[in-house]
């Protein structure tokens, strides 16, 4: 089969939107596309919006569903990420219903207590969006956007049905998603599901397990069954978190099932390998997608998954080393290292390796120099030659931020 992860945008196209559009997507829904989008059905009672976006886009929100449906019934969040709740406050009437799933607080706690952490390790990845966030802010009133969190006035466990204006709405708990509050939403008389980010932004990829920003592990088996409950649907039309909504049941049913069967296999070949006595980096080097399904690597990436599987059921220790239960990490003795070896050897022993065609064992060896001596320009230079080698290889959205902070870094005087 050839995915469709090749005839879609890719990660790179993920943006916020300026605009009050909205976008008919038939069947009296509507789009309002942004960091995440936005849609609105309408009903013969008012609207029921799916999404709200990042709190500042809510105003644009507001605007291009105006005239859709008359006044804001329901609004459903579909997990628990800010690009989803952020804008829910902006866009709820007072007798508006805020359906979540009842783990909110789950994610809502766990975001908020650890924001100083979490944010930092964001930004890398979207400085360009940062940067188009603040000028958008200048042309609006920030003291006119309310940036609670929006408490919802019905939270349900497995299943909740409602119905607005002559239109059904049923809901169901996909936990397998990026949070464990994600619920995908089905209009049964239209056979079209909403899924917001269950399968990640990008539809057709791998997801990521584990984010390099830092966020809890998601499990694979839940992933796996949250896939099952989407195709139990059998939609006719798949509207996502991001991008064009996905038409034709067959064509749905063969894409979710590609990414099911490709998680299955990772997972089944990373536990085989676990038990077979293999180490966790053998793992990470040697367990694929099997070619047939074709599934992109866009957002997650396989070996990721390896690592998380991996550390899901085992923890951090990895019975390699004492040194693993104790607080000194590796680089604590980069200075005996640099001082018995010397500086330039190392770098000369980087651009060996370089030169092999094995720019990771490049970029171990000059991170020990360079926590010694941070400005010495053979490392830096060895190591920016290491980590174009590794973004020229690379179409992953979160792999190519990173090697190209890195690079930026490692420039800086």
């Amino acid at each position: 089969m050839a995915g469709i992860h090749r005839r879609r945008p890719g990660a790179d196209d993920l943006e916020s939107a300026t605009d009050t559009t909205a976008i008919p997507l038939g069947d009296d829904i509507w789009m309002s596309p942004g960091v995440s989008n936005a849609y609105a059905v309408g009903t013969d009672a008012g609207r029921v919006i799916v999404n709200a976006g990042l709190v500042f886009e809510g105003h644009l929100r507001k605007k291009a569903f105006a005239g859709i449906g008359g006044p804001t019934r329901s609004i459903v969040v579909t997990q628990g990420h800010a690009d989803h709740w952020g804008a829910v406050n902006a866009l709820r009437d007072p007798e508006t219903d805020v359906v979540m799933h009842r783990n909110y607080r789950y994610w809502r706690e766990d975001n908020a207590q650890l924001m100083g952490y979490r944010v930092p390790k964001t930004s890398f990845a979207f400085q360009t969006f940062s940067d188009a966030v603040i000028e958008h802010l200048k042309t609006v009133d920030a003291a006119s956007i309310d940036f609670s969190f929006p408490e919802p006035t019905t939270t349900f466990d497995r299943e909740h049905r409602f119905d607005v204006g002559g239109r059904r709405f049923e809901l169901a708990w996909t936990p397998g998603g990026e949070t464990t509050d994600a619920l995908v939403m089905w209009l049964p008389e239209d056979r079209i599901l909403f899924t917001g980010n269950l399968f990640g932004p990008l539809f057709g990829h791998v997801p990521n397990l584990m984010t390099i920003r830092g966020d809890r592990y998601r499990d694979p088996i839940l992933y796996i069954e949250s896939l099952n409950t989407v195709l139990d649907y059998r939609p006719e039309k798949l509207i996502t978190g991001h991008f064009d909504p996905v038409v034709g049941a067959d064509l749905i049913t063969e894409e979710v099932t590609a990414m099911r069967d490709a998680m299955q296999a990772v997972h089944d070949r990373t536990v085989e390998l676990m038990n077979s006595g293999a180490d966790l980096h053998t793992a990470m080097r040697e367990v694929k997608v099997p070619e047939h399904l074709d599934i992109g690597e866009g957002y997650g990436k396989t070996s990721w998954n390896v690592r998380a599987i991996w550390e899901m059921y085992t923890g951090w220790f990895r019975h390699k080393s004492t040194t693993e239960l104790y607080g000194e990490p590796t680089e604590s003795v980069a200075p005996d290292v640099v001082g018995a070896a010397g500086a330039d050897s190392l770098v000369a022993a980087a651009r060996t390796q370089l030169d092999a065609g094995r720019p990771v064992r490049a970029i171990h060896l000059t991170d020990l120099v360079l926590a010694v001596e941070p400005t010495h320009s053979g490392a830096r230079a060895a190591a920016v030659e290491a980590h174009e080698a590794l973004l020229e290889g690379t179409e992953n959205f979160w792999e190519k931020a990173w090697l190209t902070k890195s690079i930026n870094d490692l420039r800086k005087d």
